[in-house]
């Protein structure tokens, strides 16, 4: 008697992006089997997604990132075609590189800080704040450049904007659609003492981050509160994405479909 006859094989999606303690949403099983591809590199967002129960191929776009925000009337507009280039690039890429096995989903994001008025008591944090233009906040070139720009948001406020596209196949040339969303939070700063500010600098930590500072690490001592979604101001909008990913199931009849 063969006391070790082989089990039958367990079948697998192909892709299995969806991680078994995902909510059972109408995106998350709509994605189950399908070939799910973040065009970036950072691991803010990948694990804000993983957090979520969402775990995509990680391909970083190649896209250079020579737009200029003073093209834009609207600077908000900046993130999210910044991040529609960053798609686009990422998913024509992977057809060209597997044509039989093209992506079913390529998400891209692109997050910015911008300067912004405090808003009053009488005003709403975004539609009535005063008018008058918003400034981008790099990231510092140096300390120097990093003390600078926190003494300049020390006590007062900046906004935080997330650009996000998805691009997907339909059977219409060019043969996808783009998607696009943004989401938008704003960050109030204590007052804090100079100090404390150079010792933040010191350390180091905010010098590879737009806006000079990093809101789930030792920044989020120089915050008093925010305006809006948190996951936003870490990187990824996740909220706001798996609501918009519900909709997109309700409203676009392509979306998804093209096995």
């Amino acid at each position: 008697m063969n006391f070790f006859k082989s089990k039958p094989a367990i079948e697998l999606p192909e892709h299995n992006c969806v991680l078994p303690h995902a909510l059972k949403l109408p995106a998350t099983k709509k994605l189950v089997g399908k070939r799910v591809v973040l065009a970036s590199n950072s691991p803010r967002r990948k694990e804000i997604l993983q957090t979520f129960g969402l775990q995509p191929e990680i391909v970083p776009s190649t896209f250079e990132e020579t737009l200029s925000y003073t093209d834009f009337e609207d600077v908000h507009e900046y993130p999210v075609s910044t991040a529609t280039h960053k798609g686009v690039e990422v998913y024509e890429r992977l057809v060209r590189q597997e044509p039989e096995n093209p992506p079913d989903l390529v998400i891209a994001a692109d997050t910015v800080v911008l300067t912004h008025p405090s808003p009053s008591l009488s005003q709403t944090p975004f539609a009535d704040a005063p008018s008058g233009p918003q400034e981008i906040l790099e990231k510092p070139v140096d300390k120097e450049d990093n003390l600078r720009m926190l003494l300049d948001l020390n006590g007062g406020v900046c906004e935080v904007v997330t650009g996000v596209s998805v691009i997907y196949p339909v059977l219409e040339a060019p043969g996808y659609k783009i998607k696009s969303i943004e989401e938008r939070t704003l960050v109030y700063f204590v007052d804090n003492p100079k100090h404390i500010i150079q010792a933040y600098v010191e350390n180091g930590e905010g010098i590879d981050r737009a806006g000079g500072f990093a809101i789930q690490g030792l920044g989020g001592l120089l915050v008093r509160k925010i305006d809006g979604d948190y996951q936003n101001v870490v990187g990824f909008p996740a909220t706001s994405f798996f609501k918009w990913l519900d909709l997109l199931i309700e409203e676009e009849e392509d979306f998804l479909n093209l096995d």
